[in-house]
């Protein structure tokens, strides 16, 4: 187990060096956070018409739990491990005998963590606006997060093995950020979405991220069937990632 643990050690020591991975794993969801909390405030939405009957403040603090996992899922992540790629560092790791699962592995567990440590600054930036008592189910929350954040991780791995150059992978992990941004529910409320970008925003994966934290903190409960579609997402995402790297 010893390689696996230096691996994750060692890929927090280089992913934290990187000023991207401050910028858009933990301060700017927190600032969107901060800035649309003062925006809107937290009146809640009596009529349930775009803030599902909660404040703008409350509705959007899971949103941004979620869009720190997507900005390490798909930004973070893939740029680090392309670049592993691009210079041949993980040629290197199977010709010095060490599996380069453990290399993955450690990727995985360190962008899982940077996910969630994300999420927190988050929620201690939403506290002074919307209180330390809002989210209805605490676990529910803690487990949502855990399982998004993973499924964005392994989606990170296949974008990583799949762009062949680390700015190539930052390119466009960017552009695929934004577009889920504006439509996967941490932009617009999906209520004041044009049919057709609703639509889209169905079919990414921070849509159901976003719709099962919100489920949990302020909604109907736990949403399994969101939870499954996560699990199925990074189960798809750990299947390209596998047979990709196997090719190289």
């Amino acid at each position: 187990m010893r390689p696996w643990g230096e691996s994750a050690r060692t890929e927090l020591w280089l992913l934290v060096r990187e000023p991207t991975t401050v910028v858009f794993a933990l301060a700017l969801p927190a600032v969107f956070v901060l800035v649309l909390g003062s925006v809107f405030g937290d009146t809640p939405d009596q009529g349930g018409d775009v803030f599902r009957g909660v404040g703008g403040a409350t509705y959007y603090t899971p949103a941004y739990i979620a869009l720190a996992a997507a900005s390490v899922g798909l930004i973070i992540l893939p740029t680090h491990l392309a670049g592993y790629r691009e210079r041949g560092v993980l040629r290197r790791v199977r010709g010095a005998g060490i599996p380069v699962g453990a290399v993955l592995f450690g990727q995985v567990t360190v962008a899982t963590v940077l996910s969630l440590l994300g999420g927190a600054l988050v929620v201690a930036t939403a506290i002074p606006t919307i209180g330390p008592d809002t989210a209805d189910d605490v676990l529910g929350v803690v487990v949502t997060a855990v399982v998004g954040a993973l499924a964005f991780a392994l989606v990170g791995l296949a974008l990583g093995a799949a762009l062949p150059t680390a700015r190539a992978a930052q390119g466009a992990g960017i552009l695929v950020w934004f577009v889920v941004f504006m439509v996967g529910g941490a932009g617009p409320p999906e209520a004041v979405l044009p049919d057709a970008m609703a639509t889209v925003g169905d079919w990414t994966p921070l849509r159901p991220l976003v719709t099962a934290l919100q489920d949990v903190w302020f909604g109907p409960g736990w949403n399994l069937r969101l939870l499954g579609v996560l699990g199925a997402v990074g189960l798809a995402g750990a299947a390209v990632a596998g047979w990709r790297l196997s090719r190289d």
